[in-house]
């Protein structure tokens, strides 16, 4: 039997159908996954999903694995050697958007919080399962203004609302599977 999946899956990406079937949506409590979606979503801004997890691997190389104690100390050598990547998008405002969503995340961990606790804990602890009954996902939430206005006091940078309601569907705050979606079914 053939899984029904969300209708934006491409199903001619192996690593799409792969991320839709494995990530988006699924509960993330990982700290290094949660700064690296945080990102690769504000990388994504202006283009597609796919474009950046195509570009994945090409990332997580160019920025040390996303450790953000590396990223927080870059120079400017490592910035132009970033802006000279063909396996990123190379864009200066993005590039610096990463060292100081770095920097503001350290600050954090200075503080004694994780994004892990930070983030479940504007939803209890429990992923926030929506009802598309009119088959149409929202951009934005009153939750993701929240959060985006919150991490922009923090000093993160391409949080806009639109971009952490889609850092909330990946990492799994919220499931937005289609109703018949095997991911949210179990079939």
């Amino acid at each position: 039997m053939t899984k029904i999946r969300c209708s934006w899956a491409n199903m001619a990406n192996p690593r799409y159908v792969a991320y839709h079937d494995n990530e988006w949506g699924v509960p993330c409590h990982d700290e290094n996954t949660l700064f690296e979606m945080l990102n690769l979503e504000g990388a994504q801004a202006g283009l597609s999903w796919e474009t950046i997890l195509n570009k994945r691997e090409n990332y997580r190389a160019a920025f040390d694995g996303w450790d953000a104690d590396r990223i927080a100390a870059y120079g400017d050598d490592k910035v132009a050697e970033l802006l000279a990547n063909p396996g990123i998008v190379r864009n200066r405002l993005k590039v610096a958007a990463a060292i100081t969503n770095a920097k503001a995340y350290l600050a954090m961990r200075a503080q004694g919080q994780t994004l892990d606790s930070y983030l479940w804990d504007f939803v209890d602890g429990k992923p926030l399962v929506n009802d598309f009954a009119d088959g149409h996902r929202p951009a934005r939430t009153e939750l993701s203004d929240r959060i985006s206005k919150d991490l922009s006091k923090r000093g993160f940078k391409f949080v806009g609302s639109t971009i952490v309601y889609a850092y909330m569907q990946c990492v799994g705050l919220v499931n937005d599977h289609d109703p018949q979606c095997f991911c949210r079914t179990g079939r």
